[in-house]
C-alpha cells in the first residue's frame, strides 16, 4: 500500500479513536478500549471493503455489518457518522443519554444502519450466521446467470468475550457445516477482558477450533494496514467456507498510559489521558469531536462510490423486474410477508377425535406453508416431536439453500440467534422449535428478539408434566410464568386444535415482536365450534368459553389455558351451579383489550375464581384477587405415565370437583 494511502488511513483511524474517546468521556461511561484497538481494522474495512450506502441504510443488497461486542458502540457510531448515515456529531455528543440515537449498545430500530441489537456477547455472531444463511437462501431463489439480485456479504466483529461465550461455538459450528463463504468474522484478539489478561480463562487454540468447525482462518497485524488489507482480500476470495480473520491488536491502542491494560476496557480514559492521547496522535488536545476535511472527503468519496453502485443495482433490478414480472411479484411478496386472502380456507379441518396441539400445529404449518414462501424454520433436532417439518419443501444443508427446513442440531441458543439474524435480514421469516422446558437455553436471545420487535415464532412443545415418563428434567413448571413476564413476547397456550390454528394466525399476523406457541404432547378433545364460541377469540387473549346461564352473573369463574381448559369445562358442565369457564390462551393479548371487554369476561363483582393450569401459579394473582384459589403446580414434575401423574398432582375431574365444592361451600 502506497505511503499516501497509509497516511490517509492513519488519519482516519486516529480520528475514529479520538471521536470514540470523546463520546465515552462526554457520557462519563462506556468502553473505549475496543474502539481504540479496532480503529485501524475498521478504517480499512469501511473505506475499501464494506458495501453500504449511508444514504440508503436499508438497501436490500447492502453488506450486513454486525458489531457483536456491542460495548464498542462508540466506534460504530463514529463510523456511521462519517459514512453518511443519519447520525450527527450532536448525536455522538449525546452518547448513552436517555432518548438519544446513540445508546450504550447498538439497538436495532433506534440507530440507523444497526442490523441487530448486540450487547450480550456472542449473540451478534449468532445473528450474523443467520444473516449469511438468509443471503444464500435469497440468492438461491432469485439469482440467475444473467442477474445477481442478491450478492452481499455479512461482516461481524467479535472479541475474546464473544469467543468465550458458548453461543459462539454453536453458531460457528453451524456456519462451518453450511459452508457460508460470504460470512467473515473479524476477531479483535487483544487478550484483555474486564478482569485482565484472558490467559487464565481461555487457553484454547481459537484458530484451530474454527478450522475444525470448517472455517478458513487467516491472521493479520491489526495495526498494520497492508496486513489488514491482505487478510480481508483473502477472506473475500473464499469459495466454500466462512472466514475468521484473527486481528492481533492492542486494546486501547493510542492511549499512552492505559493501552494493553484492563483499565481502558470498561471505563472512560479520563480527561487528562484523552488529552495525552490526542497530543500523541497529533491532534489538538483542546478540541473535542474534531473531524478534518481530509477525513470527511475520504468518507464522502467512498459514499459516492457506494451510491453509484447502489443506483446501478437499482437500475438493473428495475429492468430485470420489467422483463420478469413474476419475479418482481415473488420478491415483493417475500419482503411484504402478507397472509393470503383465503387464509381461513387453507386451514385443515378437524375430525371429532382428540389430537395434541403439537400435532395440530404441524398440520396447520404444512397446510399454510405452500402459500407462505417466506416462512422457513426448523427445530433443535426435535422436528419429529415438535412437528415442525415442512413436508415436500426441501432441506437447508451444505450446498443446499433452496429448501425451507433447517436442521439446527442440538443448539437451542444458537438456533434462536440464527432466527433473529435470518428474520432481520429481510425476505424470510423464521420459526424454531424445541421442548418448552428448554426455552431457558434460548431465553437471552428471545429477550433480544423482544427488544428488537422481531416477529420470530417459537414452537415450544411438551408444555407440562404430561410429558410423563421423561420426568421432571423435561417437564416445564416455572417456564410459563417466566415467559409471560418478558415484555413484548406474545405467549399463546391453545386449548385444542381449533385454538392452535387461531394461535398460528395471531403469530403470523404479528409483526412487532416474537410469539411463543406452547403446545401439548398429549391428545386433547377438539371443541365443536358450532356449540362453543369461535376459536378466533384467541386473538383477544381470553374469552368466555361456556356458562350455564350466560344471562345471569356467574357464581364463580374457572380460568384455564391449554390442556386444562377441557378439564375445567368438564367439571363446570357437570356442576348445577352457574359457573363460567374462561379460556385464557394469552394473558398479554387479553391485557391489550379494552377495559370494557376485560370486565365482560372477568367481572370485578365475581370474586370467586379458580385458576387451573399445569404450571407454577406465579402471576395468577392478578386475576384471582384476594379470594381466588388455584389448581396449579407447587413443585416440579415427576417420572411416570401421564395419566398417573395427572392423578398424582390432582389434575383430575374428581379432584377439581372436590376443590370447587369445598371452595364454594
Amino acid at each position: 500500500m502506497e505511503q499516501k494511502r497509509q497516511k490517509a488511513l492513519q488519519l482516519v483511524a486516529n480520528t475514529l479513536r479520538c471521536l470514540a474517546a470523546d463520546e465515552v468521556q462526554a457520557a462519563k461511561s462506556g468502553h473505549p478500549g475496543v474502539a481504540l484497538s479496532l480503529a485501524d481494522v475498521m478504517a480499512v474495512l469501511w473505506l475499501y471493503f464494506l458495501k453500504v450506502d449511508g444514504a440508503a441504510p436499508t438497501w436490500a443488497d447492502r453488506d450486513r455489518f454486525v458489531m457483536s461486542g456491542g460495548h464498542g458502540s462508540s466506534l460504530l457510531y463514529a463510523l456511521e457518522h462519517l459514512a453518511g448515515y443519519d447520525l450527527s456529531l450532536e448525536d455522538l455528543k449525546h452518547f448513552r443519554q436517555l432518548g438519544s440515537k446513540t445508546p450504550g449498545h447498538p439497538e436495532y430500530g433506534v440507530v440507523p444502519g444497526v442490523e441487530t441489537t448486540t450487547g450480550p456477547l456472542g449473540q451478534g455472531l449468532g445473528a450474523a450466521v443467520g444473516m449469511a444463511i438468509a443471503e444464500r437462501m435469497m440468492a438461491e431463489r432469485f439469482n440467475t446467470p444473467e442477474m445477481k439480485l442478491v450478492d452481499h456479504r455479512t461482516w461481524v466483529t467479535c472479541g475474546d468475550g464473544d469467543m468465550e461465550e458458548g453461543i459462539s461455538h454453536e453458531a460457528a459450528s453451524l456456519a462451518g457445516t453450511l459452508g457460508l463463504n460470504k460470512l467473515v468474522a473479524i476477531y479483535d484478539s487483544n487478550r484483555i477482558s474486564i478482569e485482565g489478561d484472558v490467559a487464565d480463562a481461555m487457553a484454547d487454540d481459537t484458530a484451530n477450533r474454527f478450522r475444525a468447525y470448517g472455517w478458513q482462518v487467516c491472521t493479520c497485524d491489526g495495526h498494520n494496514f497492508d496486513s489488514i488489507a491482505r487478510a480481508l482480500h483473502r477472506a473475500m476470495r473464499s469459495q466454500s467456507k466462512p472466514v475468521l480473520v484473527i486481528c492481533n491488536t492492542v486494546i486501547g491502542k493510542g492511549s499512552p498510559n492505559k493501552a494493553d491494560s484492563a483499565s481502558c476496557h470498561g471505563a472512560p480514559l479520563g480527561e487528562e489521558e484523552v488529552r495525552l492521547m490526542k497530543e500523541a496522535l497529533g491532534f489538538n488536545p483542546d478540541e473535542t469531536f474534531a473531524v478534518s476535511d481530509a477525513v470527511r472527503e475520504k468518507f464522502a468519496a467512498r459514499q459516492a462510490q457506494m451510491g453509484r453502485m447502489r443506483r446501478r443495482w437499482e437500475r438493473q433490478v428495475r429492468k430485470h423486474f420489467e422483463a420478469h414480472p413474476r419475479v418482481k411479484r415473488v420478491w415483493e411478496a417475500m419482503h411484504a410477508q402478507e397472509l393470503p386472502k383465503n387464509f381461513a380456507k387453507l386451514l385443515p379441518a378437524w375430525e371429532d377425535k382428540p389430537i395434541s396441539t403439537r400435532v395440530a400445529s404441524g398440520k396447520v404449518l404444512n397446510a399454510l406453508a405452500p402459500s407462505l414462501p417466506w416462512l422457513v424454520g426448523g427445530s433443535a433436532d426435535l422436528a419429529p416431536s415438535n412437528m415442525t417439518y415442512l413436508h415436500g419443501l426441501g432441506d437447508v444443508g451444505p450446498k443446499r439453500f433452496g429448501g425451507r427446513n433447517f436442521h439446527f442440531g442440538v443448539r437451542e441458543l444458537g438456533m434462536a440467534a440464527v432466527m433473529n439474524g435470518l428474520t432481520s435480514h429481510g425476505g424470510l421469516r423464521c420459526f424454531g422449535g424445541t421442548f418448552f422446558v428448554f426455552c431457558d437455553y434460548c431465553r437471552p436471545v428471545i429477550r433480544v428478539a423482544a427488544l428488537m420487535g422481531l416477529p420470530v415464532i417459537y414452537v415450544l412443545t411438551h408444555d407440562s408434566f404430561y410429558v410423563g415418563e421423561d420426568g421432571p428434567t423435561h417437564e416445564p413448571i416455572e417456564q410459563l410464568p417466566a415467559m409471560r413476564a418478558m415484555p413484548n413476547v406474545c405467549v399463546l397456550r391453545p386449548a385444542d386444535a381449533t385454538e392452535t390454528a387461531a394461535a398460528w394466525e395471531v403469530a403470523l399476523r404479528r409483526t412487532t415482536g416474537p410469539t411463543a406457541l406452547l403446545l401439548s404432547r398429549q391428545n386433547l378433545p377438539v371443541l365443536d365450534r358450532s356449540d362453543y364460541p369461535a376459536a378466533a377469540n384467541v386473538a383477544k387473549g381470553a374469552y368466555v368459553l361456556w356458562q350455564r346461564d350466560p344471562e345471569q352473573q356467574p357464581e364463580a369463574i374457572l380460568m384455564a389455558s391449554g390442556s386444562e381448559v377441557a378439564l375445567a369445562l368438564e367439571v363446570a358442565q357437570a356442576d348445577t351451579r352457574n359457573l363460567r369457564v374462561v379460556s385464557m390462551p394469552s394473558w398479554d393479548l387479553f391485557e391489550a383489550q379494552s377495559a370494557e371487554y376485560r370486565e365482560a369476561v372477568l367481572p370485578k363483582a365475581v370474586t370467586k375464581r379458580i385458576a387451573v393450569e399445569a404450571a407454577s401459579p406465579f402471576g395468577w394473582e392478578r386475576y384471582l384477587g384476594c379470594e381466588g384459589i388455584s389448581l396449579t403446580m407447587k413443585g416440579f414434575g415427576a417420572s411416570g405415565p401421564a395419566g398417573v401423574l395427572a392423578k398424582h398432582f390432582g389434575f383430575t375431574v374428581e379432584h377439581l370437583t372436590e376443590l370447587v365444592n369445598n371452595y364454594l361451600a
